[in-house]
Parts: structure tokens; C-alpha cells; sequence
């Protein structure tokens, strides 16, 4: 290779390299903004990586050995790479108890690649459009499938506790602690074998579903049984009991 195809592919290079690292900077700066585990810097590199990554398998291997074309499967290093991100995004899923919370986190870092694997294949445009329909889907489309209708507005836990030991201040902060927001509907109280009961209808908002309350608030302390009836039918459908 002569010097001034040299300085053609040094020039070509950094301008893939660069718009990998301005795409994936959108990316890193959103959930950045959102405190998640892996910002900024983990979503840069990946896809700087991803785009060197790519540049090597092309430049390195195949057409950039002489001009000669590539006598191997050049796609083996992208299906590398892919598989290589998969361990790095299930690092930022977190599970606890019944909420899976980083797999928003560890698809981007997913897009993040597949970005920068474009910008080195050259395609600056899919990579572009990548970008776009990624922050389309966080900041527009996501926003309004929350406000779409939410079944879950109709259905309420009934639950039952013995009255005197602070169970209804551990229900709600339990609640609280896994992203529900919370309003007592019905409270009544009674005897049962000897013991002071409390029986309530609380209605949970959250952006889980109100089944996976069902276990968490089961394991209070005080707390006899938890159920998830329809408040317009008025059935039990699940139950939990200590």
C-alpha cells in the first residue's frame, strides 16, 4: 500500500471512528441522564470497540492486505462481537426478589455495538437511523405507551394483617421500595381467634404489574394473606399467603 493510499485509509478510518463515537455519545448521554448503571463511558467504548472491531476485520484481514479481496468469512468477527456484548449487557441486569431492573440498559449497550459495527462496515447511514429509532423509542414512544390504558388501574390487593405492629408502615414502604404508589381504598377491622385483624383494599400504581406485589407483601411481617381482586367484579383472582 503506498503512502497516500495509507493516509486515504487513516483519514477514512478516523472518520468512522468518529462518527461512532458521536452516535453512541447520544446513547451513553441518555442514560447518563437517567443514572443508570452503564453511561457514558461504557456505551463509547462498546461501540468504538465494536467499530474497531469491524475496521480490523476489513482493513486487517481482507481488503486491506494489498487490495486483495478476502479469502475468509468476514462476518465471523461481527458474530464475535455479538457475542462478546451479550455477557457484557447481562452484567447491568440486576435482579431482586420478583423486579428485573438493566435490561433497558443492556439492550443499548446491544444498539451501542451494532452502531459502531456499522460505522466501521462504512454503512453511516443505518448507523444513523439506528441512533434515531433508538431515541425515538426512549424519549417518544416510550413515554406515550405508559399513558396508554393500564388494567391494573382496576384491580386492587386485599390484604389482611394483625393490627398493632406497625404492618401497614412496612406494607407501604415495601410498596414504595419496589415502584408502587399507593391508595387505601377500604379499611376494616375485626376479631379473629383472639387476634385484632385488619383488613384492607389498597390500589397499586407502578410500572410493573400489581401481581408481582403479590409475594413481596405476603413476606411482611404481620401480614396473613394478600389477594389481587377485580374492584368492579369484585373475584379474587390470586392469592398469597404466609
Amino acid at each position: 500500500m503506498s503512502g497516500l493510499d495509507a493516509w486515504g485509509t487513516a483519514w477514512h478510518e478516523l472518520i468512522l471512528l468518529g462518527t461512532a463515537l458521536a452516535l453512541c455519545s447520544l446513547l451513553g448521554l441518555e442514560r447518563q441522564v437517567h443514572q443508570k448503571s452503564a453511561g457514558y463511558r461504557t456505551h463509547v467504548i462498546v461501540g468504538l470497540g465494536s467499530c474497531g472491531f469491524t475496521l480490523v476485520s476489513w482493513w486487517g484481514f481482507g481488503a486491506g492486505m494489498g487490495g486483495h479481496p478476502a479469502t475468509f468469512d468476514q462476518s465471523r468477527i461481527a458474530a464475535q462481537v455479538v457475542s462478546g456484548i451479550g455477557f457484557l449487557g447481562g452484567g447491568v441486569i440486576f435482579k431482586g426478589r420478583n423486579i428485573v431492573r438493566g435490561l433497558t440498559t443492556a439492550a443499548t449497550i446491544w444498539m451501542s455495538a451494532a452502531i459502531g459495527m456499522a460505522c466501521g462496515a462504512g454503512m453511516v447511514w443505518l448507523a444513523s437511523l439506528l441512533t434515531a429509532a433508538h431515541l425515538l423509542v426512549i424519549f417518544v414512544i416510550g413515554p406515550l405507551a405508559r399513558k396508554l390504558p393500564n388494567p391494573d388501574r382496576h384491580r386492587i390487593l386485599r390484604i389482611a394483617y394483625e393490627d398493632g405492629h406497625g404492618t401497614l408502615r412496612g406494607l407501604l414502604e415495601e410498596s414504595t421500595r419496589l415502584g408502587f404508589s399507593s391508595t387505601v381504598e377500604r379499611v376494616q377491622n375485626t376479631e379473629e381467634g383472639g387476634r385484632a385483624m385488619v383488613h384492607i383494599d389498597v390500589r397499586f400504581l407502578g410500572r410493573q404489574p400489581v401481581r408481582d406485589l403479590l409475594i413481596p407483601l405476603s413476606q411482611v411481617p404481620g401480614v396473613a394473606t394478600v389477594v389481587l381482586t377485580s374492584a368492579e367484579a369484585g373475584h379474587e383472582d390470586d392469592e398469597a399467603e404466609t
